[in-house]
Protein backbone atom coordinates (compact mmCIF):
# COMPACT_ATOMS: atom_id res chain seq x y z
CA UNK A 1 0.00 0.00 0.00
CA UNK A 2 1.40 3.41 -1.02
CA UNK A 3 1.83 5.90 1.84
CA UNK A 4 1.03 9.58 1.27
CA UNK A 5 1.91 12.45 3.61
CA UNK A 6 -0.30 15.55 3.55
CA UNK A 7 1.36 18.72 4.90
CA UNK A 8 -1.45 21.27 4.95
CA UNK A 9 -2.48 23.81 7.59
CA UNK A 10 -6.10 24.15 6.40
CA UNK A 11 -7.54 21.36 8.54
CA UNK A 12 -10.80 21.09 6.61
CA UNK A 13 -8.97 20.67 3.29
CA UNK A 14 -6.46 18.25 4.80
CA UNK A 15 -9.24 16.09 6.23
CA UNK A 16 -11.12 16.10 2.92
CA UNK A 17 -8.02 15.01 0.97
CA UNK A 18 -7.24 12.39 3.63
CA UNK A 19 -10.72 10.84 3.32
CA UNK A 20 -10.53 10.76 -0.48
CA UNK A 21 -7.08 9.18 -0.46
CA UNK A 22 -8.10 6.53 2.07
CA UNK A 23 -11.13 5.77 -0.10
CA UNK A 24 -8.69 5.16 -2.99
CA UNK A 25 -6.74 2.68 -0.86
CA UNK A 26 -3.77 4.83 0.20
CA UNK A 27 -2.20 4.86 3.66
CA UNK A 28 -2.30 8.52 4.76
CA UNK A 29 -0.46 10.66 7.31
CA UNK A 30 -1.26 14.33 8.01
CA UNK A 31 0.81 17.21 9.40
CA UNK A 32 -0.54 20.73 9.94
CA UNK A 33 2.76 22.65 10.08
CA UNK A 34 6.06 22.61 8.21
CA UNK A 35 8.37 21.37 10.95
CA UNK A 36 6.16 18.41 11.90
CA UNK A 37 5.73 17.58 8.22
CA UNK A 38 9.46 17.68 7.56
CA UNK A 39 10.16 15.39 10.53
CA UNK A 40 7.60 12.86 9.28
CA UNK A 41 8.91 13.08 5.72
CA UNK A 42 12.46 12.38 6.89
CA UNK A 43 11.71 9.62 9.38
CA UNK A 44 8.84 7.77 7.67
CA UNK A 45 8.88 5.73 4.45
CA UNK A 46 6.66 8.02 2.35
CA UNK A 47 5.82 7.41 -1.31
CA UNK A 48 4.31 10.82 -2.18
CA UNK A 49 4.08 14.13 -0.29
CA UNK A 50 1.32 16.69 -0.83
CA UNK A 51 2.89 19.94 0.36
CA UNK A 52 1.17 23.29 0.92
CA UNK A 53 3.30 26.35 0.15
CA UNK A 54 2.11 28.66 2.95
CA UNK A 55 2.69 26.81 6.23
CA UNK A 56 3.28 27.87 9.84
CA UNK A 57 6.66 27.14 11.37
CA UNK A 58 8.46 26.35 8.13
CA UNK A 59 7.13 27.28 4.69
CA UNK A 60 6.67 24.76 1.91
CA UNK A 61 9.66 25.95 -0.14
CA UNK A 62 12.00 25.42 2.80
CA UNK A 63 10.45 22.04 3.67
CA UNK A 64 10.96 20.98 0.06
CA UNK A 65 14.57 22.16 -0.11
CA UNK A 66 15.56 20.55 3.18
CA UNK A 67 13.89 17.25 2.37
CA UNK A 68 15.33 17.01 -1.15
CA UNK A 69 18.85 17.47 0.25
CA UNK A 70 18.32 14.22 2.17
CA UNK A 71 15.74 12.12 0.29
CA UNK A 72 14.22 12.02 -3.18
CA UNK A 73 10.59 11.52 -2.13
CA UNK A 74 8.21 12.84 -4.84
CA UNK A 75 6.49 16.10 -3.84
CA UNK A 76 3.34 17.64 -5.29
CA UNK A 77 3.11 21.27 -4.19
CA UNK A 78 -0.39 22.62 -3.43
CA UNK A 79 -0.79 26.39 -3.33
CA UNK A 80 -3.15 29.26 -4.06
CA UNK A 81 -0.28 31.13 -5.76
CA UNK A 82 -0.51 30.43 -9.47
CA UNK A 83 1.92 32.57 -11.49
CA UNK A 84 4.50 30.96 -13.80
CA UNK A 85 7.31 32.30 -11.58
CA UNK A 86 5.70 30.74 -8.49
CA UNK A 87 5.61 27.41 -10.34
CA UNK A 88 9.24 27.76 -11.38
CA UNK A 89 10.33 28.61 -7.82
CA UNK A 90 8.40 25.65 -6.45
CA UNK A 91 9.85 23.27 -9.01
CA UNK A 92 13.35 24.71 -8.53
CA UNK A 93 13.08 23.98 -4.81
CA UNK A 94 12.67 20.31 -5.74
CA UNK A 95 8.91 19.79 -6.19
CA UNK A 96 7.95 17.17 -8.77
CA UNK A 97 4.59 18.71 -9.65
CA UNK A 98 2.59 21.85 -8.85
CA UNK A 99 -1.20 22.05 -8.43
CA UNK A 100 -2.86 25.43 -7.83
CA UNK A 101 -5.84 25.75 -5.49
CA UNK A 102 -8.74 25.30 -5.85
CA UNK A 103 -8.41 21.96 -7.61
CA UNK A 104 -10.65 19.03 -8.42
CA UNK A 105 -9.89 15.95 -6.32
CA UNK A 106 -9.93 13.86 -9.52
CA UNK A 107 -7.03 15.89 -10.90
CA UNK A 108 -5.06 15.50 -7.69
CA UNK A 109 -5.60 11.73 -7.73
CA UNK A 110 -4.49 11.60 -11.37
CA UNK A 111 -1.31 13.52 -10.62
CA UNK A 112 -0.52 11.23 -7.70
CA UNK A 113 -0.88 8.22 -10.01
CA UNK A 114 1.43 9.85 -12.59
CA UNK A 115 4.12 10.58 -9.99
CA UNK A 116 3.95 7.03 -8.64
CA UNK A 117 4.19 5.53 -12.15
CA UNK A 118 7.13 7.79 -12.96
CA UNK A 119 9.00 6.72 -9.83
CA UNK A 120 8.31 3.05 -10.56
CA UNK A 121 9.75 3.45 -14.07
CA UNK A 122 12.89 5.06 -12.62
CA UNK A 123 13.34 2.06 -10.34
CA UNK A 124 13.22 -0.27 -13.37
CA UNK A 125 16.73 0.96 -14.17
CA UNK A 126 17.77 3.01 -17.20
CA UNK A 127 21.28 2.68 -18.70
CA UNK A 128 24.08 3.47 -16.25
CA UNK A 129 25.47 6.33 -18.37
CA UNK A 130 24.44 8.34 -21.41
CA UNK A 131 26.83 10.31 -23.62
CA UNK A 132 26.44 13.10 -26.16
CA UNK A 133 29.50 14.74 -27.66
CA UNK A 134 31.61 15.64 -24.60
CA UNK A 135 28.72 15.29 -22.14
CA UNK A 136 28.41 12.19 -19.93
CA UNK A 137 25.36 11.76 -17.72
CA UNK A 138 25.78 9.18 -14.94
CA UNK A 139 22.29 7.88 -14.23
CA UNK A 140 23.18 6.15 -10.98
CA UNK A 141 24.81 9.19 -9.33
CA UNK A 142 22.73 11.73 -11.31
CA UNK A 143 25.94 13.65 -12.07
CA UNK A 144 26.84 15.36 -15.33
CA UNK A 145 30.40 15.65 -16.64
CA UNK A 146 31.50 17.88 -19.49
CA UNK A 147 34.99 16.69 -20.28
CA UNK A 148 36.65 16.75 -16.85
CA UNK A 149 34.23 19.32 -15.41
CA UNK A 150 31.46 18.29 -13.04
CA UNK A 151 28.20 20.22 -13.57
CA UNK A 152 25.63 20.28 -10.78
CA UNK A 153 22.00 19.94 -11.90
CA UNK A 154 18.71 20.41 -10.08
CA UNK A 155 16.30 17.46 -10.13
CA UNK A 156 14.22 18.93 -12.95
CA UNK A 157 17.28 19.93 -14.97
CA UNK A 158 18.55 16.37 -14.62
CA UNK A 159 15.19 14.88 -15.63
CA UNK A 160 14.97 17.16 -18.66
CA UNK A 161 18.51 16.41 -19.83
CA UNK A 162 17.97 12.67 -19.26
CA UNK A 163 14.84 12.75 -21.43
CA UNK A 164 16.65 14.60 -24.22
CA UNK A 165 19.74 12.36 -24.09
CA UNK A 166 17.61 9.20 -24.16
CA UNK A 167 15.99 10.50 -27.35
CA UNK A 168 18.95 11.73 -29.43
CA UNK A 169 17.81 12.95 -32.88
CA UNK A 170 14.14 12.78 -31.84
CA UNK A 171 12.26 16.06 -31.56
CA UNK A 172 10.41 16.23 -28.22
CA UNK A 173 7.49 18.64 -28.04
CA UNK A 174 6.96 20.84 -25.00
CA UNK A 175 3.81 18.89 -24.24
CA UNK A 176 5.71 15.57 -24.28
CA UNK A 177 8.34 16.97 -21.92
CA UNK A 178 5.68 18.30 -19.56
CA UNK A 179 3.82 15.00 -19.51
CA UNK A 180 6.88 12.86 -18.83
CA UNK A 181 8.75 15.17 -16.43
CA UNK A 182 6.14 17.27 -14.66
CA UNK A 183 3.13 15.01 -15.11
CA UNK A 184 0.76 17.50 -16.69
CA UNK A 185 0.36 19.02 -20.17
CA UNK A 186 -1.55 22.29 -19.90
CA UNK A 187 -0.66 24.65 -22.78
CA UNK A 188 -0.06 27.52 -20.33
CA UNK A 189 2.64 25.65 -18.44
CA UNK A 190 4.77 25.06 -21.56
CA UNK A 191 6.61 28.23 -20.47
CA UNK A 192 8.13 26.17 -17.67
CA UNK A 193 9.90 23.91 -20.21
CA UNK A 194 11.45 26.96 -21.91
CA UNK A 195 12.70 28.25 -18.56
CA UNK A 196 14.41 24.95 -17.72
CA UNK A 197 15.96 24.59 -21.18
CA UNK A 198 17.44 28.06 -20.66
CA UNK A 199 18.82 26.99 -17.26
CA UNK A 200 20.40 23.90 -18.83
CA UNK A 201 21.93 25.85 -21.70
CA UNK A 202 23.50 28.31 -19.26
CA UNK A 203 25.17 25.37 -17.51
CA UNK A 204 26.29 23.16 -20.40
CA UNK A 205 26.86 25.39 -23.45
CA UNK A 206 30.35 26.76 -24.08
CA UNK A 207 30.81 30.51 -24.09
CA UNK A 208 31.31 31.88 -27.58
CA UNK A 209 29.87 28.74 -29.20
CA UNK A 210 26.86 29.78 -31.27
CA UNK A 211 25.39 26.26 -31.49
CA UNK A 212 23.71 24.91 -28.36
CA UNK A 213 23.72 21.26 -27.35
CA UNK A 214 19.94 21.60 -27.17
CA UNK A 215 18.44 22.81 -30.44
CA UNK A 216 15.12 24.63 -30.61
CA UNK A 217 12.60 23.44 -33.19
CA UNK A 218 10.52 26.56 -33.63
CA UNK A 219 6.87 26.12 -32.73
CA UNK A 220 7.43 22.49 -31.66
CA UNK A 221 10.00 21.74 -28.98
CA UNK A 222 13.61 20.66 -28.53
CA UNK A 223 16.13 18.07 -29.71
CA UNK A 224 19.72 16.99 -29.10
CA UNK A 225 20.92 16.07 -32.56
CA UNK A 226 24.13 14.39 -33.69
Amino acid sequence: MKKILIIEDEEGLAEFIELELKHEGYDVMVAYDGRTGLDLAINENIDVILLDLMLPGLNGMEVCRRLKSIKDTPIIMLTARDSVMDRVLGLDSGADDYLPKPFAIEELLARIRVVIRREEKILEGPPLALTFKDLELDVESRMLKKGNELIELTKKEYDLLLMLMKNINRVLTREMLLEHIWGYDSIVETNVVDVYVRHLRNKIDSQGNKESYIQTIRGTGYVMRK
